[in-house]
């Protein structure tokens, strides 16, 4: 299952985690988001040794959303030795969020 990550801890459980991360920013209300739900689940499971695979809610903790000036949803972070290396807007399919996080290992 994803970390599920807050204003509050996304710097301990993310940016200090010392693993590659991927960080779905999303929002109950948003479709595109349930769309890409599904894949997020499954590679928390399939990269839980490997990458830190996170979910933030994006209007139970907008401190992060600002900070990283998310301004659509599903927007997914990829982040690696604490610093934001890549990005991707909007629903895709699965192979698309696996080869970014891929490239991170």
């Amino acid at each position: 299952m994803a970390l599920a990550v807050t204003d509050a801890n996304f710097d301990e459980l993310v940016l200090n985690s010392g693993k590659p991360a991927m960080v779905d920013f999303w929002a109950e209300w948003c479709g595109p988001c349930r769309m890409i739900a599904p894949y997020v689940e499954q590679m928390a499971e399939e990269y839980k040794d490997k990458a830190v695979v996170a979910k933030v809610d994006v209007d139970s903790n907008p401190g992060i959303a600002a900070r990283y000036g998310i301004r659509n949803i599903p927007t997914v972070l990829f982040f690696k030795d604490g610093q934001m290396v890549d990005k991707q807007v909007g629903a895709v399919p699965k192979s698309a969020l696996v080869a970014k996080l891929e490239a991170l290992l």
